[in-house]
């Protein structure tokens, strides 16, 4: 082999290439997808149509079906359930052109999910937009229609407004929740701050899932070294589309003002001694079980850095009740019991 092939220009050349037909296998996949949802919504327009010009019934689907079915066999998705989510989708979306542009960047069983699901012509456009935008699966969006996530997304209280500048001021808006949903977490109703903190890190894929698309996750109980102090951040993240770095703070219970300042503190550790000088203003997030509004803006009205809080909530398991404590059966006993039953 000449001493040309075995060199790093060859090496690029391979990746460049992977990276080109990995690229082209995209482009076909997302064309064909689009030439099948726009040939569902002109079916299901056209149905619509008939049905309000000519009076045809709702049986005129199910021979519409048969026929479909055996003009093209090897075809799927005419089936009469399909052809009804055609005639709802073209309903749905009247516009062509909105259709070419939004639904059709996203799969067809997402377009179900969300004609299903949502019944709010708003709210179905944030989810095809949000689908189009974070590629999420059809599991994940799903989970993000139950979640109510329309109703969440970018609702914290927040002084990002006046402590960062237009453009990174409203994004950083728009990745805040409230409340956010931790129903992957199962905790006791007296649960501590390391204990959520704990369970959210032993989960993480879901907590990133639930924080949304660009966080990277840098570590947990991050040591700052403050005037031969240590202080230590509860779970420390860094932003890739807001080029910052993110510090999330736990509370178990109810935000006091003093969590705010706190936060601050801890913001401008981070900006003198982890900030890269490419980095924007690093961004604080405090969430809380629970919240007074009025003493969050409170707190919040003339804090230098930007800081937004909101609460968070999740599956509770409440503690046995003292009555019934002492009333079960020991391990021992059971397993007594099971060798008796065994005999």
């Amino acid at each position: 082999m000449p001493d040309a092939l075995r060199s790093s220009d060859y090496h690029a050349l391979v990746t460049a290439l992977k990276s080109r037909v990995q690229a082209a296998q995209l482009r076909a996949s997302l064309s064909v997808n689009r030439e099948l949802i726009l040939l569902y919504w002109s079916i299901g327009r056209d149905i619509l149509e008939r049905q309000e010009t000519l009076g045809w019934g709702a049986k005129v689907i199910d021979r519409l079906s048969r026929d479909l079915r055996r003009a093209f066999p090897e075809m799927k998705g005419f089936s009469t359930r399909n052809l009804k989510y055609m005639r709802a989708f073209a309903e749905a979306w009247p516009d062509q052109d909105f259709v070419q542009q939004l639904a059709a960047q996203i799969p067809w069983f997402h377009n179900v999910a969300i004609l299903e699901k949502v019944k709010e012509p708003r709210a179905r456009r944030f989810y095809l937009q949000s689908t189009a935008t974070n590629g999420w699966s059809r599991n994940v969006l799903v989970l993000q229609i139950e979640s109510r996530l329309h109703e969440r997304q970018g609702q914290a209280i927040t002084n990002f407004a006046t402590t960062l500048p237009a453009p990174q001021s409203d994004l950083a808006q728009q990745l805040t929740k409230d409340p956010y949903c931790f129903d992957f977490l199962t905790l006791h109703q007296d649960a501590r701050e390391r204990e959520l903190e704990t369970g959210l890190v032993e989960h993480i894929r879901d907590f990133l899932l639930e924080l949304g698309v660009g966080f990277s996750f840098v570590g947990r109980q991050v040591k700052l070294d403050v005037g031969g102090q240590d202080y230590f951040l509860d779970m420390l993240f860094y932003h890739l589309h807001l080029r910052c770095f993110v510090v999330i703070e736990l509370k178990a219970g109810t935000f006091t003002p003093e969590c705010a300042g706190k936060l601050n503190f801890y913001l401008s550790a981070v900006d003198d001694l982890m900030r890269h000088p490419g980095d924007q203003p690093t961004i604080g997030i405090l969430l809380c079980k629970s919240r007074n509004d009025v003493v969050v803006e409170y707190a919040l009205r003339d804090v230098s850095k930007p800081i937004g809080v909101a609460s968070w909530e999740t599956r509770l398991v409440e503690s046995l009740p003292e009555e019934f404590k002492g009333r079960l059966p020991t391990v021992e006993e059971m397993e007594a019991e099971l060798m008796g039953a065994e005999e």
